[in-house]
């Protein structure tokens, strides 16, 4: 989309509130293997790469025993453009008829299980009613994100007017499948100390990075690292499951992992980037070459600078550990959440049936007033108070007032005192950047890591992606935006790694996000900040809307809907 008009046109963004279903020479990389498991020692710490321990990938079709053919529908059943959800033996499978012609793909989204039949049929493609993933229906490869599987592609031929399919049995119950993948070739261990692409980052982006790579037959070595004592995790579902564990939010088993030799390293901290030797410097004195990288180390919480932020029992949700300790802790008690943001109201809205009292803190007039605006804010907050919420809206802490080391009471400016026993803070976050200031890597005035269209920073065989990034957004006149949602961390990891390949791929992808409160789903697609009018459809008060976000003179876009 392009702005190239000899009058001002307004920008349409969308949001949706329903109800949920339940990158020659050595710049190149090169085919030959230069991994190796290994474990080394750092401040009394061992830490392993895992790439030993090979799985085979099964085959979707093991045997014609495995696989199960029936006539499930006469070939004028279903109209050009329809889907139907029907039953195969073992399972179901999504029936689609599209220009004439029948495709049959596994029937659930493998992200979160939607139900695709609920979905959107367009261009050859279905999208997830819950998310936005986007599959081929010619092949079910996964086109867009969030999620890391495709689907599976059942056979399909059309005998007498009538439509047979033949699928795998185990594939009908898997739902879900992980696309073909090279290993990692591993000659010695004398090449502990070197690597070919190294990740900084084992968020989505940095997951998704690594899996394109071999994805796309890259066999040579890579190697994640993060600061979390876990491997790549589902983070933005801290906040909406407070008490969810590690393994439950886990992208990937370790066996994943293991199978097709990406080396995780956990709770390993870089603190120098030595672009001019092409060498990272760990916290603990470990140095890593590699020959290309990827810098996506996300972004780090702000905290309260009030008096009394040394306090026991004040938190902000980071890791599993963290939300596992609010919900411990808040259980019977009084709760104050510190931000009217998506994470500070996830959190309030979780809590709501577990602590005695809940309160949120708010500089601003309404909740989501600058995401949202004031009028969908206002609604939004209203719902909240409907579940037993207090607000102290235009007002911020002063002071944390402790009891035996522990909090007891949150201070505002406004002279009010609230009993706290746990106070949650979701006041916003920086760019995880701190370590690239003297590397030469650019930053700009906020930290973040500006790249282009491919994802390249200024220092060639350096790319970097998701939350701690700016990048030309071509639908705003490749304005420079930091858009911190999870399924275009997905998107920038994907590019990041194709030009790794020097496949000159570019960053296209529709921004969008989701968040669930009180049985409540609110979608938002497109990037709406500045938005000069917001326009509703629908019922507002029922939570039943569209709201389309308008700027005179810009074509981004944002929408909404909810039934």
């Amino acid at each position: 989309m392009g702005s190239c008009f000899s009058k001002p046109k307004p920008v349409e963004l969308k949001i949706e509130v329903v109800l949920p279903e339940k990158e020659r020479g050595k710049e190149e990389l090169s085919a030959s293997g230069k991994g190796s498991p290994r474990a080394y020692q750092g401040n009394g710490t061992a830490r392993h790469f895992h790439t030993e321990e090979r799985l085979p990938a099964p085959h979707p079709y093991p045997g014609a025993q495995d696989c199960v053919e029936a006539a499930i529908c006469h070939v004028k059943d279903l109209e050009n453009g329809q889907m139907r959800e029907v039953e195969l033996g073992w399972g179901k499978v999504l029936l689609v008829k599209d220009n004439g012609e029948f495709h049959a793909l596994g029937h659930k989204c493998p992200h979160y299980g939607a139900p695709l039949v609920k979905g959107v049929l367009s261009r050859g493609r279905v999208r997830c009613p819950w998310h936005g993933a986007c599959f081929n229906i010619s092949t079910g490869d996964l086109e867009d994100f969030p999620g890391l599987d495709s689907l599976h592609k059942f056979q399909v031929k059309i005998e007498k007017e009538k439509v047979y399919v033949r699928a795998s049995k185990q594939a009908l119950q898997l739902q879900r499948r992980t696309k073909v993948m090279a290993k990692c070739i591993s000659p010695s261990a004398g090449h502990s100390g070197s690597t070919n692409v190294l990740i900084v980052g084992a968020g989505a982006a940095g997951l998704v990075c690594a899996e394109t790579l071999r994805q796309e037959g890259f066999s040579d070595r890579i190697v994640l690292c993060t600061l979390d004592r876990h491997p790549p995790y589902d983070r933005p579902k801290l906040s909406k499951s407070l008490d969810a564990q590690p393994e439950q939010l886990a992208l990937r088993p370790k066996e994943f992992f293991r199978a097709y030799g990406i080396e995780v390293l956990t709770e390993a901290q870089v603190v120098t980037v030595d672009v001019r030797n092409k060498k990272a410097v760990f916290k603990d004195g470990f140095k890593l070459e590699y020959s290309k990288l990827l810098l996506a180390p996300g972004s780090s919480p702000k905290t309260l600078s009030c008096k009394g932020k040394e306090v026991e029992n004040v938190f902000t949700i980071r890791t599993p550990e963290d939300a596992n300790r609010v919900v411990r802790l808040a259980w019977g008690r009084n709760v104050v959440v510190v931000g009217a943001g998506f994470l500070g109201m996830e959190v309030a809205a979780y809590l709501t049936e577990k602590a005695h009292s809940v309160s949120v803190v708010e500089l601003e007039e309404t909740p989501f007033r600058r995401f949202l605006g004031e009028r969908v804010g206002r609604a939004l907050m209203k719902m909240f108070e409907n579940n037993r919420v207090k607000f102290y809206m235009q007002t911020e802490v002063s002071e944390l007032r402790a009891q035996e080391g522990k909090l007891k009471e949150v201070v505002l400016k406004s002279s009010k005192v609230v009993r706290a026993d746990v106070c949650v803070v979701g006041i916003g976050a920086v760019p995880a950047t701190g370590f690239l200031r003297q590397s030469g890597i650019s930053l700009d005035s906020r930290g973040f890591i500006p790249v282009n269209k491919m994802m390249q920073t200024n220092v060639p065989g350096v790319f970097a992606a998701g939350d701690a990034v700016t990048f030309p957004l071509a639908w705003r006149n490749n304005r420079k935006v930091n858009i911190p949602h999870w399924q275009m961390a997905h998107a920038q990891g994907r590019v990041a790694a194709q030009n790794m390949l020097a496949q000159e791929a570019e960053i296209s992808t529709v921004p969008y996000l989701w968040t669930a409160m009180f049985g409540k789903s609110l979608r938002y697609a497109g990037y709406g900040d500045g938005f000069d009018d917001v326009i509703i459809q629908g019922d507002l008060e029922q939570l039943k809307f569209v709201a389309f976000y308008t700027k005179t003179g810009d074509m981004s876009w944002l929408t909404g809907k909810g039934s």
